[in-house]
């Protein structure tokens, strides 16, 4: 069972809760808060692109990669649909992507670095950020935490929909702090038929001063964390926080 197969064709479905307009006007006011006004922006782990979009629509010239060729998909039929044919999509894995030069900054949202579960991995991605940062440029990303994950526990969450249903069984370690799924979903064919598709997905739960720690030791610097949609300082009782680090070494 892989992550983003089957379930790309039901994400922005059952992800209809998620307030992207208000995510996107807050990314923005972090980008110009350290002075990105303008120029390349890089959406890592961009999946179908609704964040992309609206940076694109902000007037950066956005570049969006996901190691899902599925999720890539959508995403690329919304951007003809939308008339975002300047949005340049890649299908690259984060721990390795590479670029054809430098980006102004990097925004990674919907908890894709939650996803990077190994600490050398994480490490490997922080040094191709900074790698492709121009000078003193921003990586803005965002992280479910541990208070989160014990929330959400060990359950069963199930939704039904007319087009489609999932059930997600969720096991939370706290030990480990990882957090794993398995996403079962039924999706309506055109001969009203459903068809059964599984996914394995696991997370991990990183703690503020781990994963400033990990921000330093990769070369980057770090500039501060947020209480998400706030200016207030992340604390580990947030369920999400905001990551700023800035680009260091060139």
């Amino acid at each position: 069972m892989s992550a983003y197969t089957g379930f790309s064709e039901v994400y922005d479905l059952f992800m209809d809760n998620i307030e992207y307009d208000m995510w996107g006007k807050y990314i923005i006011s972090l980008l110009k808060e350290y002075c990105v006004n303008d120029g390349i922006v890089l959406d890592m782990g961009c999946g179908t692109g609704n964040i992309t979009e609206i940076l694109a629509k902000e007037g950066y010239d956005m570049i969006g990669i996901d190691n899902s060729y599925d999720m890539l998909s959508v995403a690329m039929e919304k951007r003809s649909e939308n008339g975002l044919d300047e949005i340049l999509y890649l299908c690259q894995d984060m721990r390795e992507f590479e670029l054809y030069g430098t980006v102004r900054a990097v925004v990674s949202v919907c908890d894709c670095m939650n996803y990077i579960l190994d600490r050398d991995d994480m490490i490997s991605v922080l040094k191709h950020v900074n790698n492709y940062l121009d000078p003193k440029g921003v990586f803005i990303f965002d992280l479910k935490t541990d208070t989160y994950y014990k929330k959400l526990g060990d359950k069963t969450i199930a939704e039904n929909r007319d087009e489609s249903s999932f059930i997600w069984e969720n096991t939370y370690y706290d030990d480990e702090k990882i957090n794993e799924y398995i996403l079962t979903i039924y999706t309506k064919r055109e001969d009203e038929m459903y068809e059964r598709i599984e996914e394995f997905h696991q997370q991990k739960a990183y703690g503020i001063d781990e994963i400033k720690a990990l921000i330093e030791e990769a070369g980057m610097e770090f500039v501060c964390a947020y209480n998400a949609f706030t200016r207030e300082d992340a604390n580990e009782e947030n369920d999400r926080i905001y990551i700023i680090a800035r680009e260091n070494g060139k």
